[in-house]
Order: C-alpha cells, then sequence, then structure tokens
C-alpha cells in the first residue's frame, strides 16, 4: 500500500511539473498557420518546394512563401489562403504533364535487352540506356512512381500515360525522369504537340524509332500560322498560335505530330479544301 501511495504521489508530483514547464516554455503559434493549413489540400507532394504542407504553411505566414505556391490545390486553394491572409492572389495558369515521346516498344529501337533494376535512373547508368534513341522514354516507371496522386499509368507498350483529370502539374514527375521527356503544358485539347524530344535529325533518327522527328522542316513550311519553329533539330509548336489546322499532321512523313483535338465532320470540309 505504501509502495503504491509513495509511487502514485511522485507521479502526481512530476505531472504537476511537466504541466507548469510547458506552460512556462511554451511558444505561442500563430492561429492563422492552423487555418492556412486547414485550407491546403494535406497531400504533401513537395510541388512547392516544402517537405510537407504544414511546413509551407508555416512559411506563408512568416512571409517566406508565396500564397499560390500550392500547384494541386490550384486557384481555389490560392484564394482561400488569401482571405486568410489579407492579401491578394495572382491567379496561376493551370498546367499538365505531357509525355513528350511516342517511341514505345513497337516502334522504337533497343539497342539491347536490360535486365537490371525497373528503375530509369538506374538504367540509364548502363551505356546510357538499352534505348538505341538517347531522348527516347525508358519505360520503367519512375513518373508513376513518384505522381502523388495516380494520374500517370504505364501503357501496354510501355510508355506512360497521363491521366489529364487526375494530374495536378505539381511537377514531380519531371524531376523523376532522367531524359527530361515530361513536360507541363496548358491542358485541354486545343493545340497539336511534336511527340518527340529527340536532337538529332535524318536518317539518324529515322534508323532508330518510326516516330521521330527527323527535323526535315516539312511542318514548318506548311503551317499558315507560323506556330512552328525548330529548335535545336526539333520543331516545337507555339500552342498559343497553333488552331487545330492539321496540316502539320498531313505533312509529317513520321507521324511524329499529335492531334489534341478528335477531329469533326466540320473540320474535316475546310481542311480538306486547304490541302
Amino acid at each position: 500500500m505504501y509502495a503504491v501511495l509513495t509511487l502514485g504521489g511522485v507521479g502526481i508530483f512530476f505531472g504537476l511539473l511537466l504541466g507548469v514547464a510547458a506552460r512556462f516554455f511554451a511558444v505561442p503559434t500563430d492561429p492563422r498557420i492552423e487555418a492556412v493549413r486547414e485550407a491546403l489540400p494535406g497531400a504533401n507532394c513537395g510541388a512547392c518546394v516544402f517537405a510537407g504542407c504544414n511546413q509551407y504553411a508555416e512559411a506563408i505566414v512568416e512571409g517566406k512563401a508565396p500564397i499560390n505556391a500550392c500547384i494541386p490545390g490550384g486557384s481555389m486553394t490560392a484564394e482561400a489562403i488569401a482571405a486568410i491572409m489579407g492579401q491578394e492572389v495572382e491567379q496561376v495558369e493551370p498546367k499538365v504533364a505531357a509525355v513528350f515521346c511516342r517511341g514505345d516498344r513497337r516502334l522504337a529501337r533497343d539497342l539491347f535487352i536490360y535486365h537490371g533494376v525497373a528503375d530509369c535512373e538506374h538504367a540509364q547508368q548502363y551505356h546510357g540506356g538499352f534505348k538505341a534513341c538517347a531522348y527516347g522514354c525508358l519505360g520503367l516507371g519512375n513518373c508513376v512512381r513518384a505522381c502523388p496522386f495516380e494520374a500517370i499509368t504505364m501503357g501496354p507498350e510501355g510508355l506512360p500515360l497521363v491521366d489529364e483529370e487526375k494530374c495536378t502539374g505539381c511537377g514531380l514527375c519531371l524531376e523523376a525522369c532522367p531524359r527530361d521527356i515530361i513536360r507541363l503544358i496548358p491542358p485541354g485539347k486545343q493545340g497539336h504537340l511534336v511527340r518527340c524530344s529527340s536532337r538529332e535529325r535524318g536518317r539518324k533518327v529515322s534508323k532508330i524509332c518510326e516516330v521521330g522527328c527527323t527535323g526535315c522542316r516539312v511542318c514548318v513550311k506548311a503551317c499558315p500560322r507560323e506556330a512552328i519553329t525548330m529548335e535545336d533539330n526539333l520543331a516545337v509548336i507555339d500552342l498559343e498560335k497553333c488552331d487545330d489546322c492539321g496540316l502539320c499532321v498531313e505533312k509529317c512523313r513520321f507521324n511524329a505530330i499529335e492531334p489534341r483535338r478528335l477531329e469533326t465532320a466540320d473540320d474535316a470540309g475546310p481542311r480538306a479544301a486547304s490541302a
């Protein structure tokens, strides 16, 4: 009995002591931190360059981070944080990831059979990768594993597929890709894309990939809106200028240009006339 009472008394004493110490050494916190944290989506994806939503919320309140850096949260989250902080928010243009390679297992040649770790970064260390095209997708799923929103899946022929409905444009897949073939573009189906990242040209491209851009400039000459330019032997389409006329798709012999919009009956008439 005495032992129980003694232990109980000691426990009560140290409990009171810890309570007093906690109140005495307590660090006051800004209630806005918790409010900002509640406004964030809680994905902890790191797209804001902070380790997680808690750290980002603290940085906002301390004036060390912009209120619109949460890409997954978008404009609604930025507006909610702006109301908490009493600030005005600049609208951030939404972006989605796009894979700029069409050279899957059927269309692009391999240099050798790779049996190593299923990791693009690891495979890249073996003679620069097993793909004959040094700019082609290795298809080992680093981008799939990096996406916290399950917006990227691996297609049946070894190329990643992006679900624009799920993609938040956080950019984590860009960091995970060792070949830099994923880029952020405006969402939607407006504008054609040259789905290639090769900087080589001519026969060197056509011998190793059936859908690679050879830098022939035919699409540049065909575009009536001057929306296509050549950058380091690669055709690049300005989505702001592209009006989906489709002439570049028709002229490209290697199918390196991909329409982002389904063709309708109304589109066929003017296109046929212009051709």
